[in-house]
Parts: C-alpha cells; structure tokens; sequence
C-alpha cells in the first residue's frame, strides 16, 4: 500500500451488520496506533476513574469483590461496544508480552471490546480462534482444514500433520469498569505475503487459501461470526465450540514441550470440557490458558 493512500474499510456497512448484535456499537477506523488493545483498555480505564486499575485475562480474572464503583455516576454508554481497526499497528501485542509484527496493508488488527460476564472464562481463546478459522475457511465435509488452531490462542497454515506457518493470533484482556467487566478482543491476522526475518513460528497468511480477501474484505469476513460467537460462549461455555476446535487442533496427536511454572513434555491429547490442554507423559497432565506457552517438539513450529 503505497504511503499516503488508504484502503476501504466499509465502516458504515460494518455498523449497519453488527449494531443489530450490539446496539450502542461504534466502528472506528485508523491510520495508525500503537496497539489496538492498548488503545481500547485505555479507554476503559478512564471511564472507570481508575487509571491504574489492572489488566487481566481470562483464567486470572478477579471476582470484582470490593472494587470501587464508578465515580461521578459514570453512563452505561461509558461502556458501549467498540471495533477499533488499524491500518498500522505499530507496537501491536501479543500472548506473554510478545510483539506482533504488522505492516500497512499486508496484515488486519482490530480489537473488539464489549462488556462481558460468562459464567466460565476458560476456553474462551479457543471459542474465538475457532470463530475467526471457520469464518475464514468454512467447514467443508470431509475435507481437512488448511487453517489449523495451536492452543492456547494462534491460528495457524497447516502445511503437514503438526506443521505449519502462523497465519494469526487472539490477544484477550479484561478490565473493571464500576461494577461489570470490559472485555477486549483483540486479533491480528497476515493478509498478504511480507518478507519478515526472524519469525521462529514461519509466516503464513491468508493470499494462501483466499486469495480475493484484502484485509477490509478479511474484517467483513469475520466480524458478525465472532461477534455472534462471543456472544455465545457468554450463555453457554466453551461446549458448542468443542467439535470444531478439535477438527482444527494442530497440537492433537503430536509431541510437544511447554514453558511455564509447570513445564513438561509429552504428547498433546486434545482439550478437555473446559478448554485446558491434555498432555500425556508419564502422568495425564491438563494445562489451562494463562500459564504455558507450548511447541511441537522436533519442529520449526
């Protein structure tokens, strides 16, 4: 994207699909920002009249006991939804403070926030990666999925059983605003090919299996399906969301090594009712989200 030219988001009619989903919606779009996230958790943050109030993800939320209440009678639009996309995220983050690299054009980041109150947070990475897949890459009977999900939060171009190249990752954090919690999902996907040093995990990107997506295009894709699928998994858990995250499993079957306080090795079996990792070594070990990072053993993964 040559400098000083702009793509085509569509903003109106991304308002028009989604505010049925989400009344109060407002679809921003920029030029460029730091982080997404970072730009939305600020918000929050100032709505709630406490600037240092801490961020946490899913599976380390607080219990919102004893929080103060917004001061100064704070509005409910004070924590209307948002869709903030950039065309340039330069400081864009990830999972474990990594840094996700992005280019004008080449790449999609937005970040959704909404508040948010399910019963269970665990596996909500996993419901949003398998939103964000299927949109992409529908189902299709009988046919193995190009696009494969790495636990806890990347997708990912599968090129054989257990390999492949990172296609895109989820990035979720929370907030307290008075007395509910503001959600921020925040995804980045590579959209077309960049020449990118470095990248442990290999580069893939979407000009590999929908070759007529731009990345406006890739957001009107998967903007009502991941809505839709937050709000599912807000009345119903991980469980609707299961049989196709299993369909996608990169990991399943495949030696792996995690990092974290618990490391261990062994083979990945899958995810349990709740979303956290099975890994059989000596001992059935599960491995909720939050707490490891893991990579195939043996691989460039």
């Amino acid at each position: 994207m040559a400098q000083g030219q702009h793509l085509h988001w569509g903003a109106e009619a991304l308002w028009e699909a989604l505010s049925p989903l989400l009344p109060g919606l407002s679809v921003e779009v920029v030029a460029r920002v730091e982080s997404t996230n970072t730009r939305l958790l600020e918000r929050a943050r100032q709505a709630s009249g406490l600037r240092d109030a801490p961020v946490t993800r899913p599976g380390q939320l607080l219990d919102g006991a004893g929080e103060p209440p917004s001061p100064l009678g704070r509005r409910a639009g004070d924590i209307q939804p948002c869709l903030l996309v950039a065309e340039h995220q330069t400081r864009g983050r990830g999972r474990l403070g990594r840094d996700w690299q992005a280019a004008p054009g080449a790449s999609l980041t937005f970040s959704l926030s909404l508040p948010l109150a399910p019963r269970d947070w665990s596996g909500f990475s996993l419901a949003v990666g398998v939103a964000l897949a299927d949109a992409l890459e529908p189902p299709l009977d009988g046919a193995v999925p190009r696009i494969g999900l790495k636990w806890p939060n990347d997708l990912w171009l599968v090129d054989a059983p257990g390999s492949g190249r990172k296609l895109g990752g989820v990035l979720i954090e929370t907030l307290a605003v008075g007395t509910r919690r503001m959600c921020v999902v925040g995804a980045g996907l590579n959209v077309l090919p960049q020449d990118l040093d470095g990248l442990g995990s290999g580069y893939g990107c979407l000009a590999e299996v929908a070759p007529a997506l731009d990345a406006p295009k890739a957001l009107a894709c998967v903007a009502a399906p991941l809505v839709a699928a937050i709000q599912r998994f807000e009345r119903e858990g991980f469980a609707p969301f299961a049989a196709d995250y299993a369909r996608r499993d990169l990991l399943r079957g495949h030696r792996v090594v995690t990092s974290g306080p618990d490391a261990t090795e062994g083979v990945a079996d899958g995810v349990d009712e709740r979303g956290a990792l099975r890994v059989r070594g000596d001992t059935l070990r599960l491995l909720s989200s939050g707490e490891v990072s893991v990579r195939l053993q043996d691989s460039a993964c």
